[in-house]
């Protein structure tokens, strides 16, 4: 039997919505072990000047605690 945890995490990025989420995976991935799955809860966006300038995400990440 695993033991999974859950944590929200909240990224951003220049380039897409994608991107803010790999972002998201990238910064766990450098404390948290085993993730197992990222769930992008919201997206939003940043305009100026008719652009969007910044993309965001409210994610959830997955992972398997070991012990």
């Amino acid at each position: 039997m695993a033991v999974l945890k859950v944590i929200e995490i909240m990224a951003s990025s220049p380039e897409s919505w994608e991107d803010a989420t790999a972002n998201a995976v990238r910064m766990a991935g450098k404390t948290v072990r085993e993730i197992r799955s990222v769930y992008v809860q919201d997206m939003s966006a940043v305009v100026s000047g008719n652009k969007i300038t910044e993309y965001r995400v409210n994610v959830k990440i997955t992972f398997e605690v070991t012990g």
